[in-house]
């Protein structure tokens, strides 16, 4: 069975190796006949601590850490522009 990725945002990094990231994904609703928008957060570990909020990451399925965290991070595909 192939691994598990998904692209999305960080959204928190309060956490000790954790980060909260947020991933969109589209969808066909039947009943109006648009794309609408569904997001998801997903708990995922960073060993080295080096994300910051607004980064775009990549992200892999992973055994069980913790009761919500199963992702863990593969690599980040672009730093924030945001100065903190």
């Amino acid at each position: 069975m192939a691994v598990k990725e998904k692209i999305g945002t960080v959204i928190s990094n309060k956490m000790n190796k954790t980060i909260v990231v947020n991933v969109e994904s589209r969808y066909c609703d039947s009943n109006y006949s648009k794309i609408r928008l569904k997001t998801k957060k997903y708990f995922a570990h960073d060993e080295q601590e080096i994300c910051q909020i607004g980064d775009r990451v990549l992200v892999k399925e992973c055994r069980p850490m913790s009761k919500k965290k199963c992702w863990v991070l593969e690599k980040v595909v672009s730093k924030s522009s945001l100065v903190s």
